[in-house]
């Protein structure tokens, strides 16, 4: 009897201190977890939908962000919701399909002209001379060597509109070709088909968003112009922009998504080559196909980049309304910004 008294309490102590560890062991857990926030948002990130990438051809700000930790330091989390197509980019983001577009400014200025109620908030991509945002070539053998030498010629373009478009008529008119939208004949093809298109003699110009030393190293062609020789530094900004509503629901999400861009441009300007590296392994694409990109020094959009496309969305009466830069973009979120 003694002896079955004396096992019980034994067990009944084993089972007590077993009992006293899980204890500690779940609200030590518990405290570990409540003292360790996400960063900027308190215990949860601030989800941010955004399109899942498309036709990858330069760095992606968002993969290297992401794979530096710059959004996870702000306390936002992207969730990619699927691919989205450029026209629709604008639509998407008023309707709140997703919470951040971004594609070249000429679209903003144009969505916000025909009534839609979005904002840029900090630049993306930017032209340099080495690394323009568009660049029209010509096979190496074409009597196509000048403005004049256009006239009347096949130009091949991606979309109809925009950059791809307007670009070349800014082109002529910059070197004397008055009312340049009737001078040349825009041909609409993708992208992917305008080099052999080239080739084949079916058009006599092609319009690229890849780099000249890209192109000029497949062989054959030679760069007629780029945007930098139309507008310098200024004309291939594309910034990220969110709808009005978003703004000033979540101000301080804008606020740290801005930083997080800014800081990922500086790294990916300074770092290009681990800027595609880091691509190439997130989206898993060939290397072969990427391009290095150049982006706007800390996210600062610059108001000459608004005012050059409006004024050219007007002339070629793409919008009618009388637009201001100050409508289209803001840099209030952008802590590099001068205050």
């Amino acid at each position: 009897m003694k002896t079955q008294l004396k096992s019980n309490r034994q067990t009944g102590m084993i089972i007590t201190i077993v009992l006293l560890a899980l204890s500690l062991s779940v609200f030590g857990c518990s405290n570990k977890q409540e003292t360790q926030p996400t960063a900027g948002s308190g215990k949860q990130p601030d989800i941010i939908r955004v399109p899942s990438p498309g036709d990858i051809t330069r760095p992606d700000i968002y993969m290297i962000a992401e794979e530096l930790g710059y959004f996870a330091e702000e306390g936002i989390q992207l969730e990619y919701v699927g691919k989205v197509p450029s026209p629709q980019l604008v639509a998407s983001v008023v309707a709140g399909k997703i919470d951040v577009g971004a594609a070249h400014i000429n679209r903003t200025i144009a969505g916000i002209s025909a009534g839609a109620k979005i904002k840029a908030v900090v630049a993306g991509t930017e032209t340099t001379r080495e690394i323009p945002h568009m660049v029209y070539v010509t096979l190496d053998n074409s009597p196509v060597k000048s403005a004049q030498d256009m006239v009347g010629k096949k130009v091949g373009i991606p979309t109809i509109g925009g950059c791809n478009e307007y670009t070349p008529y800014a082109y002529l008119k910059q070197n004397g070709i008055d009312s340049p939208k009737g001078k040349i004949e825009v041909i609409v093809m993708p992208e992917a088909n305008l080099e052999q298109a080239l080739r084949q003699g079916n058009i006599d110009v092609a319009g690229f968003h890849k780099n000249p030393g890209f192109l000029l190293a497949r062989g054959g062609l030679k760069v007629l112009f780029t945007d930098y020789d139309v507008f310098g530094t200024v004309g291939g900004n594309t910034p990220f922009y969110f709808s009005e509503k978003f703004i000033k629901e979540k101000p301080d999400v804008v606020r740290r998504f801005v930083k997080a861009v800014a800081k990922a441009n500086d790294w990916a300007d300074t770092n290009q080559q681990q800027a595609i590296d880091i691509t190439v392994k997130r989206a898993k694409v060939d290397p072969k196909l990427l391009r290095t990109g150049y982006f706007a020094p800390k996210g600062l959009i610059q108001p000459e980049t608004a005012g050059i496309w409006i004024d050219l969305l007007k002339e070629f009466g793409e919008i009618k309304n009388d637009v201001k830069p100050e409508q289209i973009f803001t840099n209030e979120f952008n802590p590099y910004a001068q205050k």
